[in-house]
């Protein structure tokens, strides 16, 4: 199956908005949108910075909730595979999570940052929660789904009765390396019945993603 890639301005459907610029984040609080995606290719320092986390046979994980402050760069920089070539990601990352934290007026914010061998919501689900930052470092983006391609009726835990959520599979949009996205789940008042229906991309043998989630507290 052919996935769409960055979907331009034209082919985008009502309820998502992309654009080059951050000041396209701020559109999540516009209620007709529940995915607002800052299109970014990574600077060559950061990408070379979250690749040599990734040299290591074993996956790994680092979970932080708190304020993003010099205590969280210290605790992220001891839990690093690689701490010596961490600075740029590390940078990054407490940027990304400071901006979320100001964008929803929030001094708390959750924030994992995982190393995958495979895919770790290989199905299409919405969060039960407001809103969610998701930006992968390594490997292929998060997959969505416009609402027009969704069958609300598959969504929750498999069942043998239940149907396919993507009713139109070649509509599936993909998020590139680098991409900023926040995306409403079921907890943002007013898109209960409205969440985005997202999952991880499926990673061949040997690939590796680097990602990681933000979550406002």
């Amino acid at each position: 199956m052919t996935l769409q890639r960055k979907a331009t301005q034209s082919r985008l459907p009502d309820h998502a908005a992309a654009d080059t610029d951050i000041s396209v984040l701020p559109r999540i609080f516009d209620e007709a949108i529940n995915i607002a995606v800052l299109e970014r290719a990574l600077p060559a320092d950061i990408a070379l910075s979250a690749r040599a986390q990734c040299q290591t046979e074993r996956t790994w994980q680092f979970s932080w909730l708190g304020e993003i402050n010099e205590a969280f760069t210290e605790d992220l920089r001891r839990h690093l595979p690689a701490p010596e070539a961490g600075e740029a990601l590390i940078e990054d990352i407490a940027t990304v999570a400071s901006a979320v934290a100001f964008l929803f007026e929030t001094d708390t914010v959750g924030v994992r940052l995982r190393l995958l061998n495979s895919a770790m919501c290989p199905r299409f689900h919405c969060d039960n929660l407001a809103v969610r930052l998701v930006t992968t470092y390594v490997g292929p983006g998060s997959e969505w789904l416009p609402e027009h391609a969704v069958n609300r009726l598959g969504l929750g835990a498999p069942r043998a009765d239940r149907p396919e959520v993507a009713a139109d599979p070649h509509a599936v949009q993909c998020l590139e390396c680098g991409d900023i996205a926040l995306i409403k789940g079921s907890g943002w008042i007013g898109c209960e019945e409205r969440g985005l229906a997202h999952r991880s991309p499926a990673l061949t043998p040997g690939e590796k993603r680097l990602l990681v989630t933000i979550d406002p507290a």
